[in-house]
């Protein structure tokens, strides 16, 4: 239905580009009203330029609790209690285990798991007054299972699942739902960084070095964002009230 989310308001990080720009333009066409967060206003300015009235932005780093709070708050002044949070802003990167420093560590942990816990903190207050509120945490199939060299990644992502579930069982009686959904290797502009990435190290070619990406994935290829997406949404809809403390792989069958 077009309109199922009609005058529920959705607050996504990370909307400008890739996964969240797609789950922020889904949640819209459903009818939602929908704040879009990000640390650049130009990444976002399409969004909101594009649907007037039914769009704004607001600017944060998700790891700086001042920031979270001052933009969280500029989003219920305008478009009233958050009914639906997609926590997705993150960041992914590489290095061997012995040679991580704790700079990177941190870096992995403060975006991806802490960000996700401050937003998350800010919007389950209002939630618990209304009764009702769906929260969808965008971890990665490297919350589930282990891949090398991204140690701070895969742990940091195993964090969000672990939140997840425990935030479920927590709010479970509340109206509240939360899940994550585990996306395999998506084809958006990361991606693509990763493959070139991949081609100077290497000598590849990009066909080469895209093979290494899709071979776990038993369809033999990238996700499209617009799946992840379509995931969200269900999980953001009345329908998946039952739903609650779930990690769902979209990656083709590689995790099961």
């Amino acid at each position: 239905m077009a309109n199922d989310l009609q005058d529920q308001h959705a607050l996504v990080t990370g909307a400008g580009q890739g996964i969240g720009e797609a789950i922020a333009r889904q949640l819209l066409a459903h009818g939602a009203k929908v704040t879009v967060l990000g640390r650049s206003a130009e990444s976002l300015k399409k969004l909101v330029d594009e649907n007037p009235g039914q769009c704004q932005m607001v600017l944060a780093d998700v790891a700086q609790e001042s920031e979270v709070v001052a933009a969280f708050a500029k989003a219920a002044y305008w478009n009233g209690a958050i009914d639906i949070l997609v926590n997705n802003a993150g960041q992914a990167s590489s290095s061997p285990f012995m040679r991580m420093d704790a700079v990177h560590w941190q870096n992995m942990l403060d975006v991806n798991l802490t960000g996700t816990m401050l937003c998350t903190q800010q919007v389950l207050p209002g939630m618990v007054q209304a009764g009702y509120g769906r929260i969808v945490n965008v971890a990665s199939t490297a919350g589930l299972t282990g891949y090398a060299y991204v140690a701070a990644y895969v742990a940091a992502k195993h964090g969000v699942v672990g939140l997840t579930r425990a935030l479920a069982l927590e709010f479970a009686q509340k109206g509240i739902t939360i899940n994550a959904v585990c996306p395999g290797y998506t084809e958006t502009e990361i991606m693509k960084t990763s493959i070139q990435r991949v081609v100077e190290k290497t000598g590849r070619t990009p066909e080469q070095a895209m093979a290494e990406f899709v071979k776990g994935n038993p369809q033999g290829r990238l996700v499209q964002p617009q799946e992840v997406a379509d995931a969200v949404l269900w999980l953001c809809g009345k329908g998946a009230g039952a739903i609650t403390g779930q990690a769902i792989a979209v990656a083709g069958g590689e995790v099961m």
